[in-house]
């Protein structure tokens, strides 16, 4: 997919609205930025960087597509990015959503660079890094929301990011959901979890244009400590 055809998806997807500005012309300069800083710091393969729009981009931006099916409010939204790598989801969420603070967090120091300089490069004011384990975070600094894109089992992510948001987590999640498939199991176990909420549920919003690939929200209908 070439900027040309992402530009087309979002105009399909996207309301005008959150396309004025800078926003496109932001996202058209993503791409020859990552392929710089790629072919210094690989944080993307070969296979995604030729069809990064795509792969990474669109497939960040759909967390945004499930707020929109919300009809959620998103303005003053504080987001947690947690294993960001070199800024997915959070650097495209933030360039379509300038009225949300987004906190970057990768223990990898390389890959936290990366994110740091696309974001300096494109000027988005409303995005932080941060080098540190989630765990390690101030224990005092909540969000409203946790996204990521799978970087570990739900099991092992829900302790880590336990007691950090109020609203939900958004996890990009991919397998089968089919009786006895891997993300219906993986389900199955995080719900089992001391770390998953009390009283908390699970949803799969397809991803179009992906195969078996899902926005996984958890929420909450009590406060948890």
């Amino acid at each position: 997919m070439d900027f040309a055809a992402f530009e087309s998806l979002l105009r399909e997807k996207f309301p005008e609205s959150l396309l004025g500005g800078d926003v496109l012309d932001r996202f058209r300069r993503m791409a020859p930025l990552y392929e710089e800083w790629n072919s210094k710091i690989n944080v993307i393969s070969r296979k995604d960087i030729d069809d990064f729009y795509h792969r990474h981009v669109y497939h960040s931006l759909c967390i945004a597509r499930w707020f929109l099916e919300q009809q959620t409010d998103l303005q003053g939204l504080r987001f947690l990015d947690v294993g960001t790598g070199g800024g997915f989801p959070g650097i495209p969420l933030a360039v379509l959503l300038p009225g949300c603070e987004f906190v970057l967090v990768d223990s990898i120091a390389k890959k936290i660079r990366v994110a740091s300089e696309v974001a300096s490069a494109l000027a988005i004011s409303n995005v932080r890094t941060v080098v540190s384990r989630v765990e390690d975070l101030p224990s005092n600094e909540k969000f409203d929301y946790v996204v990521s894109r799978a970087v570990t089992s739900l099991e092992n992510f829900l302790p880590w990011v336990k007691g950090r948001w109020t609203e939900g987590i958004l996890y990009l999640k991919g397998g089968s959901i089919l009786p006895g498939g891997a993300l219906e199991a993986e389900i199955s176990r995080a719900r089992g979890s001391k770390a998953f909420p009390s009283g908390g549920s699970v949803g799969l919003w397809p991803l179009e244009g992906f195969e078996e690939k899902y926005v996984l929200s958890i929420r909450k209908t009590s406060i948890e400590a």
